[in-house]
């Protein structure tokens, strides 16, 4: 049953056609993920959806009318503080903000609300879009900034969500664990792929090599009927100059010669006609588009010479403001050309470790060592630390013709136009903010980057490019995301924050999982085996305390033992 239809819808913004006649119907229970390269449409179509925008053609059908839409914008800062809503709604909220691992108390305050992390405002947004439980899910980037513990909540509850969903998301594992099919968007036309991410991708290639084939198949084809078109052309011409050849009295007896010819020219004539006539058909009625090249965006780092092995160690590391402890008694070190990510939980102090590495923050106790000569190139989250007023070839502050050759060449390999370079930063998108200071640290020489989120409002075939990039960088990394793929691609080390403490895990996300996975297993076979051991004893004590006079010394004894395997089982 339909639940949502859409029918010859068309967007333009200005003289640029952005969604063209888009049709398709999405059914109760159906998740869907939109994707496509930024600028492709998919926001423009869910603010449609939603009713924020006008189509220039088309119609948009719910069933019901009054279908309760629960939509998550990707700038958050279109959601307002809802403070008293908090207030009033109580413990579903609580309940829901706990279950992310968002600890907010029902006296919370709208002064904090502002103040909180990229992670937390988007669990408190999720939070209100579940208290509120919709029949319709339009959720624009709902992972971004999202920990562990979030992704795995917002998983679980699409999976276990009745109603249907529509999903913009450049997060490939939370795409292959949560929807059913694919909407591509591209040069403003939607293409349906049945799947999750990883179905889409599959068929994607088979489709483009099919098609590769069959406009292969389909050249060579021309090309023969073309030879052939070319010989009947000659020879079409040879018979006409026979033709009309003059000649002596005795060979113009011979007119039937030239009837001959005549006729001879004429048919192939009639021959080359029909070949051009079938040619035409052929194509009119089966040709086959040449497949578009594929659009990568280059990446390429350079890392300055080589250090030496350690090149950060911390002993005893401790930070504190006023009475609260981010971490303490941490031990840990890097070396040279490692990757490594760096996890923890919204609000564990992710970002404040990152501070203290830059020397923008103080250890409150031990040391934290680096190398003299170390030079961090450091992309954040943040995009208000930059000079909005500045068009970009200023940000830059190029010396000479040399680098802004560089940056030009770099910026048409990442997708952005020449005409960027004097755009006011002010005026840029997200994800060209993004793409903009990953120029910058390509441009320069650094022998560690420290990556916070760098996938966040980059498109999958940027965030894939970037994954490759990455992998061949030769420096040192200390990657921060929530992208579990990329995470998993790049990152052999980590360093946990956990416990109120950073420590150094010699494995990837993937392995500890299992491990941690392995060891729960273990720890509840151990407690199964000690509950069955305690009640079997339970039973003999029983038994046993049936058989001795109340009041004796052995039946307190027997008794006193019995009362404290009970209080164990009851806990």
């Amino acid at each position: 049953m339909n639940v949502m239809s859409v029918q010859g819808l068309s967007k333009s913004f200005g003289e640029r056609e952005i969604l063209k006649n888009i049709q398709f119907d999405i059914q109760k229970g159906e998740k869907i993920g939109l994707v496509g390269w930024n600028g492709a449409g998919k926001s423009t179509l869910m603010k449609m959806m939603i009713g924020e925008l006008e189509p220039d053609k088309g119609v948009i059908t719910f069933w019901p009318n009054d279908i309760r839409i629960g939509y998550l914008p990707q700038s958050l800062k279109t959601v307002p503080i809802f403070e008293q809503e908090w207030r009033e709604s109580g413990n579903p909220l609580l309940q829901i903000s706990s279950e992310l691992g968002l600890r907010i108390g029902s006296d919370f305050e709208g002064e904090k609300l502002e103040h909180l992390s990229g992670g937390e405002q988007l669990k408190l947004a999720l939070t209100r879009i579940w208290a509120k439980q919709p029949e319709f899910l339009v959720l624009d980037e709902p992972t971004n900034h999202l920990d562990m513990q979030g992704l795995g909540w917002l998983i679980s509850e699409i999976s276990a969500y009745p109603g249907s969903a529509i999903i913009i998301s450049h997060d490939r594992y939370f795409l292959d664990q949560t929807v059913t099919s694919i909407f591509e968007i591209e040069d403003g036309e939607l293409t349906v792929y049945k799947g999750n991410y990883s179905d889409y991708r599959a068929e994607k290639d088979r489709r483009r090599n099919q098609q590769a084939r069959s406009y292969e198949k389909q050249q060579q084809k021309i090309k023969m009927i073309e030879q052939q078109v070319a010989t009947l052309k000659q020879w079409s011409q040879k018979a006409h100059r026979e033709a009309g050849k003059g000649g002596s009295l005795s060979e113009n007896r011979q007119m039937g010669l030239r009837e001959f010819e005549r006729a001879k020219a004429k048919k192939k004539d009639k021959q080359l006609k029909s070949k051009l006539k079938r040619l035409e058909l052929e194509l009119s009625k089966n040709q086959v588009e040449k497949p578009k090249e594929e659009f990568a965006v280059d990446f390429q780092f350079e890392a300055s010479e080589k250090r030496g092995k350690r090149i950060l160690e911390a002993k005893g590391v401790s930070k504190q403001f006023g009475e609260q402890c981010l971490f303490e008694k941490s031990h840990f070190y890097l070396k040279n050309g490692e990757k490594a990510g760096l996890m923890g939980p919204n609000g564990a102090g992710k970002t404040t470790f990152i501070k203290m590495l830059l020397g923008e923050e103080p250890v409150t106790k031990g040391s934290l060592w680096k190398s003299d000569s170390l030079d961090i190139a450091y992309l954040s989250q943040d995009m208000g630390d930059l000079p909005l007023d500045k068009n970009v070839l200023d940000y830059f502050d190029l010396e000479n013709w040399e680098q802004f050759t560089k940056v030009r060449t770099i910026c048409a390999n990442m997708g952005l136009s020449d005409e960027i370079l004097t755009h006011p930063i002010g005026e840029l998108s997200n994800g060209e903010l993004t793409r903009m200071k990953l120029v910058k640290m390509m441009v320069e020489d650094h022998d560690m980057l420290i990556l916070d989120e760098p996938t966040n409002h980059l498109d999958l075939p940027s965030r894939e490019q970037l994954e490759e990039t990455l992998k061949e960088y030769s420096g040192t990394i200390l990657l921060v995301t929530h992208d579990r793929y990329m995470l998993e691609k790049l990152c052999d080390k980590l360093l946990v924050i956990e416990n109120k403490k950073i420590c150094r895990v010699e494995m990837g996300l993937r392995e500890l999982e299992e491990r941690q996975s392995a060891r729960k297993q273990q720890d509840k076979k151990v407690q199964e085996e000690e509950i069955a051991i305690r009640d079997l004893k339970i039973s003999q004590l029983l038994g046993e305390i049936s058989m001795q006079k109340p009041g004796t010394e052995e039946y307190q004894r027997l008794d006193r033992e019995l009362q404290s395997l009970m209080k164990k089982r009851a806990l």
